[in-house]
């Protein structure tokens, strides 16, 4: 009932809700917990308690996940589902600074490591167009998968981003929409890709999408698990944690997240916005390209250390009081 009430969630939003009702329902199951009538506040400090100890959740999750339980919990209070009060009392967990910024080591220069070696052993593959593409645009996965050949512009070197539900709608809709410049060695690359490894596939729509496998458009899932494969240290490298490689766990297909050093196509995004901030590109421009307010990109994105920052806000005002 709750779901189908927010009308006002975009659906990947709708999804997030339903995955983290799900989580709490399942504890709740386990719980002996089958009527929300019993539930009280105790009950949600304990849950609170089992996802921090227990499933180790980070505290920027357990944040976001504590606004969904309350939003949810109002609702049920509004159609007597719950006793009178209890949303009031989820707490929403407090952050510091360094807690509000993703704490992930995905550093631009690593990444840069990584498509230095796919240049040279794996040139215009699949995986070289999706990691090069992430890293230079900064854009989100769904993005990515929503790009069609003909979104592509290599004669005036510019991608465009097109919100077309429901196949591959943009997290901000048509807010989203943009074109986003490319670089020379880019637009070759994708050229490249295109000519010699692109699959001349359609999808179901009868789109032509950009990053194809034999079956269609680059699902979601497997861009995931390609960005995991492609971050693993053991990649260019020997394995940072002791384990040997042709028996770890994590090489297998469909578990690659499992190794502590590999990163999502979120911490790629978040890679690419620290370097667009330490090679001097202006706010503005950062937050057109990657679709993100300033606020967001600094609590969300931007993992420079604090004495980082600092120097670069004062930088910043030193021009502007040059100009005055």
């Amino acid at each position: 009932m709750y779901l189908s009430d927010r009308v006002d969630l975009r659906s990947r939003s709708l999804q997030a809700h339903e995955y983290r009702l799900a989580q709490l329902k399942k504890w709740l199951d386990e719980q002996g917990i089958e009527d929300l009538t019993e539930l009280t506040g105790r009950d949600l400090a304990r849950y609170r308690r089992y996802r921090r100890e227990e499933c180790g959740v980070a505290p920027s999750t357990l944040r976001g996940n504590a606004f969904t339980y309350k939003v949810f919990l109002e609702f049920c209070e509004s159609i007597e589902a719950v006793p009178e009060g209890l949303a009031a009392k989820v707490r929403i967990p407090s952050l510091n600074e360094d807690e509000l910024a993703r704490t992930h080591d995905l550093q631009p220069d690593r990444v840069d490591d990584v498509l230095d070696y796919l240049a040279k052993f794996e040139y215009a593959s699949r995986s070289h167009v999706t990691l090069a593409l992430f890293f230079h645009i900064g854009c989100r996965l769904g993005g990515l998968r929503a790009i069609d050949v003909g979104d592509f512009h290599p004669d005036d070197n510019f991608i465009e981003f097109n919100h077309r539900p429901p196949a591959t709608p943009l997290k901000n809709g048509t807010s989203g929409e943009r074109w986003v410049a490319l670089t020379d060695e880019i637009v070759e690359l994708i050229e490249d890709y295109c000519r010699v490894n692109r699959d001349d596939v359609v999808d179901d729509q009868g789109r032509r999408p950009l990053i194809t496998t034999r079956q269609g458009r680059f699902s979601e899932s497997a861009i995931r698990e390609s960005v995991y494969r492609l971050t693993s240290p053991c990649r260019i490298g020997g394995c940072p944690h002791d384990r040997e490689i042709e028996t770890c766990e994590s090489t297998e297909v469909g578990r690659r997240s499992t190794c502590p050093s590999s990163r999502s196509p979120h911490d790629v995004r978040s890679a690419a916005i620290i370097r667009m901030k330490r090679k001097g590109l202006p706010a503005e421009v950062i937050e057109r390209r990657v679709n993100a307010t300033q606020e967001v990109i600094e609590q969300h994105y931007d993992e420079r250390p604090r004495e980082e920052k600092l120097r670069d806000r004062m930088e910043q005002r030193r021009e502007h009081i040059e100009d005055l």
